[in-house]
């Protein structure tokens, strides 16, 4: 019984992986100027057919239709390089942004040091008084103390 369940939960497996890889995507845009250039020469050749549905027959195209799908992939890689001029504006921007608080950052943080090393160095001060006060008293109640032990003394003879 425990080798037929082994046997099963293995193959459950197997099959379950063999079913999790996903398809590369075909509509992987292109993300350079070098990219989209070398794209657009092989992208109309001249005796190219388009095909609109696998059912119908293929036509070929005219020059005119040839010449409008060329200005249309012109215009398409024009609006892309001018999306990606806009989009690396908005990052060099967002860049800028990010630096200037940064330094802002990291004054704060120098100021914030400063202020815990004089708060440091306050705070032993102060410890240095609170101790010599301290023996102050001591000192000043030892003094009270044998004086009195001293009249004492003398009241006794």
């Amino acid at each position: 019984m425990s080798t037929i369940s082994k046997l099963l939960i293995g193959l459950s497996l197997l099959c379950s992986t063999a079913w999790a890889v996903e398809p590369a995507s075909s509509a992987a845009a292109p993300t350079s100027v070098a990219a989209i250039t070398t794209t657009t020469a092989k992208v109309a050749p001249a005796n190219s057919a388009v095909v609109a549905n696998p059912n119908t027959e293929t036509k070929p195209l005219t020059a005119e239709q040839m010449v409008k799908a060329k200005a249309d992939q012109d215009n398409k890689i024009k609006a892309l390089v001018k999306d990606q001029a806009g989009r690396l504006k908005q990052l060099e921007q967002a860049n800028l942004d990010a630096l200037t608080q940064n330094q802002e950052l990291q004054l704060k943080n120098d100021n914030l040091s400063v202020q815990v090393q004089v708060l440091q160095s306050e705070r032993s001060a102060q410890m240095f008084l609170y101790g010599g006060a301290v023996m102050g008293v001591g000192v000043f109640l030892g003094f009270l103390i044998a004086s009195y032990i001293h009249t004492k003394r003398r009241r006794q003879w």
